[in-house]
């Protein structure tokens, strides 16, 4: 059994293949895709079969109509692109619109929802780079949907958290709610609506299948985007005055895009644009390429320095330019610099920052400025957990990463649906000034960021995690422990974590908590005293927390043909491997 740096073992083993890893946020996902691989899908096929299921086994994390950015790399064609699973607001949003019937306020509830990009980002990573049809990587997750699974914990506990909410929508509560209370730990879990939206979509894809395979993926995302489906949702919102309409859904295709891209150490480093926060880490990569990490020794005063105050640095960029290049110039180019990163390098000081430092000065780029005026509250730990993750490597040199996400407590499940219309826009701003602010078409600023790394013909490594704006930090922290000191993943991603919450949250409203840097107690009281005298204003999390993220990766040998893959004890993840 492995051992972390401070000589524990692992809660878990490191798991180890030769043909395919998976590692998802319940363990059920992990089986589905694992079912799809030995039946002779590629990664991708397995891991489409993992999201569906995820947004299932989830419901409290995810939604089969919420969000899905996934970063893959085809073997065949030794590609890496990004799907960008991400909806954009509807013909009818503006800041202004927020402005007169909300006070400025994004308010729960219909207001906030964006157009549902899941399905399609799923149907076109398969149509794309898969091998199978939606019927068979769909069937795991109709049978969970229709025969039930037994509630956990983590399920009992937000459905007892959310009751109140849960009340206020009938078809939420239907759900939640069905036997007039919260499901007790044990009982199956049923969402019959979904199972007959999916088992719908495999129907129709069957009715086209004669003319081919992508004849009948096409048919399966029309029955969504075009059909009954998307009939069902525009009167739901059509009567309760929600936004978004059929034209709107019939008028939506997420994008193959190109991914952002660094090096770090020999490794190439993907992740999805600037739609995200993807670019974070690798903005924060190309600053600590020049710091001696090693020498600094893992999760030190030092390190835990070096990594908080970095994150810092790069939130402030993400806060001035980050948001959807399609309607904003984003100085990409220039913020992914190796120049520019050891400018930014030289700002890191021996005191903390307790208000977020300035942006970068970038050429022809105006930042947005305004991120320290707002007001200093908790709201960086709302938003924490509405998301899953997900990554596949098969034996070919597949991968796929992705982050999907879309919880059930801030809008309403919609009847005949079973699930929530993605929520999404409580990632925009309506400071019309802001690079993601509320425009028709435009995309909010994502949380969500698979990212993939791979060293050419030898290593290939998906890895994320949810956790809102810990996703970055986490993944930075997961990625350092693999390539800076040596660890498998398991050891990796169960190694102490800390997390700053010193910069504006993602999520509405928008608030921060200057200078707050969590550690989980594993780090240590010597590191915390230290971290304090620098100005740190320390919370300490006692034992792994799911706050600080939970995270997975797989590293797979492509020389020698071994897989690798761990998952975070921190929540209900796990690997599976054969």
């Amino acid at each position: 059994m492995p051992n972390r740096p401070n000589g524990l073992y692992t809660f878990r083993p490191n798991v180890m293949g030769t043909r395919h890893v998976v590692a998802a946020g319940h363990h059920m996902s992990a089986q589905a895709a694992l079912m799809v691989l030995e039946a002779g899908g590629n990664a991708i096929d397995a891991g489409v079969a993992a999201g569906l299921a995820t947004a299932v086994l989830e419901p409290t994390h995810v939604s089969l109509a919420g969000v899905a950015p996934i970063i893959l790399r085809h073997a065949k064609s030794n590609q890496i692109v990004t799907i960008s699973g991400l909806g954009w607001w509807p013909k009818a949003a503006s800041c202004d619109y927020f402005q007169h019937e909300h006070q400025g306020q994004i308010p729960i509830g219909l207001p906030r929802t964006v157009i549902p990009a899941a399905q399609d980002a799923w149907i076109t990573a398969l149509e794309h780079f898969g091998t199978m049809s939606f019927a068979e990587v769909a069937v795991a997750t109709i049978r969970l949907a229709r025969d039930g699974f037994p509630t956990y914990p983590r399920l009992r506990d937000f459905a007892r958290g959310n009751e109140a909410i849960f009340r206020q929508w009938p078809s939420s509560s239907a759900v939640y709610l069905r036997a007039g209370r919260p499901p007790e730990v044990g009982e199956l879990f049923f969402q019959t609506d979904a199972a007959a939206m999916l088992q719908y979509m495999a129907d129709e894809e069957r009715a086209a299948a004669r003319l081919g395979r992508k004849a009948g993926l096409r048919a399966a995302r029309d029955a969504f985007y075009r059909g009954d489906i998307a009939d069902t949702i525009a009167k739901y919102f059509r009567e309760n005055g929600g936004l978004l309409t059929k034209e709107d859904l019939a008028a939506f295709r997420v994008g193959i895009e190109a991914p952002v891209h660094t090096t770090f150490r020999g490794m190439h480093v993907y992740g999805c644009g600037p739609w995200t926060q993807g670019p974070m880490l690798l903005q924060a990569l190309n600053i600590l390429e020049g710091l001696d990490l090693a020498a600094m020794r893992h999760n030190s005063a030092d390190y835990v320095h070096a990594l908080s105050e970095t994150l810092k640095l790069v939130a402030a960029d993400r806060e001035a330019y980050y948001g959807d290049p399609r309607f904003i110039d984003v100085p990409m180019g220039a913020l992914l610099d190796k120049r520019y990163g050891a400018v930014r390098r030289e700002l890191i000081r021996s005191h903390a920052y307790i208000d977020m430092p300035p942006a970068g000065k970038v050429p022809l780029a105006e930042p947005w400025h305004g991120g320290e005026a707002l007001e200093p509250t908790g709201g960086h730990l709302q938003s924490v957990y509405d998301t899953s993750y997900l990554c596949v490597v098969d034996h070919a040199g597949n991968a796929f990463s992705a982050t999907p996400s879309d919880g059930s407590a801030s809008t309403p499940i919609l009847p005949g649906l079973g699930c929530v219309v993605s929520p999404r826009g409580d990632s925009s701003w309506t400071d019309p000034r802001h690079p993601s602010s509320v425009v028709a078409g435009k995309r909010p600023r994502l949380t969500c960021n698979p990212a993939l790394a791979m060293r050419e013909g030898e290593t290939i490594m998906p890895f994320g995690t949810p956790g809102g704006d810990v996703q970055v930090q986490t993944m930075l922290q997961v990625f350092l422990n693999i390539v800076a000191f040596g660890m498998d993943p398991q050891s990796a991603i169960e190694a102490p974590r800390f997390a700053s919450y010193g910069f504006p949250s993602s999520f509405w409203p928008h608030d921060r908590i200057p200078g707050r840097l969590n550690l989980e107690a594993e780090i240590g009281a010597e590191a915390g005293e230290e971290l304090t005298r620098r100005g740190h204003r320390i919370e300490w999390w006692q034992g792994p927390m799911n706050a600080a993220g939970t995270a997975c990766a797989i590293v797979g040998d492509l020389r020698n043909g071994l897989i690798s893959g761990g998952a975070d004890i921190r929540r209900n993840a796990y690997a599976v491997g054969w």
